[in-house]
């Protein structure tokens, strides 16, 4: 057998970031080679998630990243058991990794993003890493991709919410802020749309089966002539676009504007092409 010393125990540490006495069990298990070691490490890991299947990720963080010229932004979840974990510094900077490897390898699917080297190895491996070092049930989770002339990444809330905000024209300090605010909003409104015509066809029509369900349940619309409650029914749906569309909503660092106005105050011509949001639960 080899003899494993406490040089190598630290070796296999660095590079693993799996505990002395993991790592030194691996040593011992692999006879000293070291990537065996790594292999065995990586198949406890693989254990520990199906040991885990049944438990539910429900904490984690998320990132939200641009590249260097503000063209492209990613939103990365990765999922954990604990809220311990997910405060832990080094889970942190391992999600902010596979945002930077997203980004550097032009990933637009989360299917591509799990077999993306990092470090030497597909992302996939790595997480399995993860769980052999923190002994519990992690995920990559949601994967969320914007390319436009300008985008702007915001996180929110402890790294519990992400947005992403993709703007019709190129960053400059102006427009930067607009989007940043325009994130914020997104981030605590929770709009599910740009726009009316962007409101998924199934969205709306069940909001109008649910309009016109309240109407005939109301008392006082009984009797009325179709027209009137048409009319009752199409402001009700102006009140749902008003409140869950991000453009017709009240801005919330100037509730004299709407979202709309606010971008033709700061330009004309600003437009935001397109957002996404990631929130943990």
């Amino acid at each position: 057998m080899a003899q494993i010393t406490a040089a190598d125990v630290n070796k296999l540490r660095q590079q693993t970031g799996a505990g002395m006495m993991d790592c030194r069990k691996a040593l011992i298990e692999s006879d000293g080679d070291f990537e065996k070691a790594i292999d065995y490490l990586r198949k406890k890991g693989a254990k520990i998630a199906a040991q885990r299947s049944d438990r539910e990720a429900k904490e984690g963080v998320v990132i939200a990243r641009t590249n260097a010229e503000g063209t492209k932004g990613v939103l990365v979840l990765l999922s954990c058991e604990t809220d311990f974990v997910a405060k832990n510094q080094d889970f942190v900077s391992f999600a902010e990794t596979i945002a930077q490897a997203a980004l550097q390898h032009d990933v637009h699917q989360l299917q591509d993003l799990l077999q993306v080297q990092m470090d030497g190895e597909p992302v996939q491996n790595r997480v399995l890493d993860q769980m052999a070092k923190i002994g519990e049930k992690i995920e990559l989770t949601r994967f969320e991709r914007i390319d436009a002339p300008g985008v702007v990444a915001y996180t929110h809330a402890g790294n519990r919410v992400g947005v992403l905000v993709g703007l019709n024209k190129a960053l400059e300090p102006t427009i930067e802020q607009a989007g940043r605010d325009v994130a914020m909003q997104i981030a605590a409104m929770k709009p599910i749309a740009v726009d009316r015509d962007q409101v998924p066809e199934e969205v709306l029509q069940r909001e109008k089966d649910i309009v016109w369900e309240q109407i005939k349940q109301d008392p006082k619309m009984q009797g009325k002539p179709e027209n009137i409650l048409a009319k009752i029914a199409e402001g009700k749906l102006e009140a749902f676009f008003k409140e869950n569309t991000l453009l017709s909503q009240t801005f919330v660092k100037n509730h004299e504007q709407t979202v709309a106005q606010f971008l033709a105050s700061v330009d004309p011509g600003l437009r935001v092409i397109g957002f996404k949001r990631v929130a943990l639960g």
